[in-house]
């Protein structure tokens, strides 16, 4: 409906018309850019609850990966005995842990979104994509900030001669965050379209992002996988851009163009999928919750 008639004869026209008539694919551009101040709220909303009355604050952005890269170094490295592929080791597992915790961030912030924000959704209208998308924008900001201490890292082994060469394809590191962002994000809108009804799915979910980081080039190098085994990384679309990203940046290791291929593949398939079943239960959910 355009407006409503008036007694005297004039048309009324609505400024925002909420319609229960969708689409397979109903994303709304422009309410999402009308509501771009709510995207902002949202996103400094999930930056502050999380360190929120902390001594350290946001520097557990970086202390987190420094001490998981400590632990990698000593029980895969040391312990273990597996090799980084000739790069070192403070490079090696602390870009690991980056992405890893960037995807997995990605997906945990987006899979909890209909059960964590039900009070609310339940109270006023605005369009519900503004969450998952300023979730997303939280975990790029945190990922930033590591980031820039990986290229502070980088640069030290550099200066001190050590055979580690980025190439010009880190200029597309960008489109790697966008990558690995919409497949984490893609996953967690299926999943909380999911979990509203299946409640024990989040543990699952939980289980399967602990066991998932061990099938993935995390803490190890793809080289140092049995060549007969190899194929099995086919079936993990975040193996290509792990592997990638140390090409990119260290110079070391190679990444099949299949795979990548497959990967990009996948991660369109799962972010329209995610998308539209996130649209589609966002109608109905607070009838189940």
């Amino acid at each position: 409906m355009d407006g409503v008639d008036l007694a005297d004869g004039k048309t009324m026209d609505w400024d925002l018309t909420v319609s229960s008539k969708y689409k397979l694919l109903d994303i709304k551009l422009r309410e999402l850019i009308r509501y771009r101040d709510l995207i902002l709220m949202f996103f400094i909303r999930d930056l502050t609850t999380i360190y929120k009355q902390t001594i350290l604050g946001p520097l557990w952005y970086i202390i987190s990966p420094l001490l998981s890269t400590l632990v990698y170094a000593f029980a895969f490295g040391n312990i273990a005995g597996i090799g980084t592929g000739g790069v070192p080791v403070l490079l090696f597992y602390y870009g690991g842990t980056m992405l890893w915790t960037y995807f997995s961030t990605c997906l945990n912030s987006a899979s909890g979104i209909f059960l964590s924000n039900v009070d609310v959704f339940g109270k006023v209208y605005f369009p519900r994509l503004s969450v998952p998308i300023a979730t997303t924008f939280s975990a790029v900001f945190r990922m930033i900030i590591q980031f820039v201490m990986l290229m502070a890292f980088l640069v030290y082994y550099i200066l001190n001669g050590n055979p580690v060469r980025p190439t010009v394809y880190a200029f597309l590191f960008p489109l790697m965050i966008l990558w690995v962002g919409a497949l984490g994000a893609g996953c967690g809108m299926i999943m909380t379209a999911l979990t509203t009804k299946y409640r024990d799915l989040s543990h699952v979910l939980d289980l399967a992002l602990r066991l998932a980081m061990y099938v993935t080039p995390v803490v190890y190098p793809l080289s140092q996988v049995p060549e007969k085994l190899r194929f099995l990384f086919y079936f993990n679309p975040v193996s290509a851009p792990m592997e990638l990203f140390r090409v990119w940046f260290y110079g070391a290791g190679e990444v099949p163009p299949a795979m990548t291929a497959v990967s990009l593949a996948v991660t369109v398939l799962v972010t329209l999928f995610g998308l539209m079943l996130y649209t589609r239960t966002e109608r109905t959910f607070m009838d189940v919750i």
